[in-house]
């Protein structure tokens, strides 16, 4: 088991145009999950957990949006996940504090041309639980990278969403296949209160 020191927690696009029915990108089970990620940062922060939060954001022109979602942008550059709008900011009853910190991704994986590794190597930690949207893109695709890092990885199963309860255990048990846990939020927190 990691020391609690080598632990970061990795909230990912827990945003507006995720969230929100109104959204063509809204993840169908993702409100639900809220609770729980709240619940995590909660204990992360009691713990003094690093915390690091990940937003999908892209250009207005569309530069550096993939080509399969190029569609999602607006003349004027209006669209799904375009920095400083409405949609790219984190859902209602999520913050940022002051020390955690923020990385801007534009794929699914957090790790792909960002700076999370260096920021978490910084930060000495071995270990990243992961919370938020969506569990068989951005979730798995960071979770995948960081096994690929030799990063230790856990997917809280219950603050993560998919499009369907179907969608979701599916892909948690994949990921349990390459050897990442998918702890509850409360077995998680309840591991963390031994260490």
């Amino acid at each position: 088991m990691a020391k609690q020191a080598d632990t970061a927690l990795i909230c990912i696009d827990m945003q507006n145009d995720f969230l929100l029915t109104s959204s063509p990108l809204c993840v169908k089970c993702g409100l639900a999950c809220l609770p729980h990620v709240q619940e995590a940062i909660a204990a992360a922060r009691a713990k003094s957990l690093p915390i690091v939060w990940i937003i999908r954001e892209h250009d207005p022109s569309g530069v550096d949006i993939e080509y399969t979602r190029v569609h999602l942008l607006q003349s004027g550059g209006a669209g799904a996940t375009v920095a400083g709008s409405k949609g790219a900011e984190l859902v209602e009853g999520l913050e940022v504090q002051p020390g955690e910190a923020v990385v801007i991704k534009r794929r699914f994986s957090a790790f792909l041309a960002t700076h999370l590794d260096l920021v978490l190597r910084r930060l000495g930690v071995k270990r990243v639980v992961l919370c938020g949207v969506q569990t068989p893109n951005c979730i798995r695709a960071t979770a995948v990278d960081a096994l690929g890092l030799d990063y230790g990885v856990q997917v809280l199963s219950d603050a993560t969403a998919s499009k369907s309860e179907a969608v979701q255990e599916n892909n948690l048990e994949d990921m349990r296949c390459m050897g990442i846990a998918t702890p509850t939020t409360a077995e998680w927190i309840a591991a963390l209160d031994k260490l």
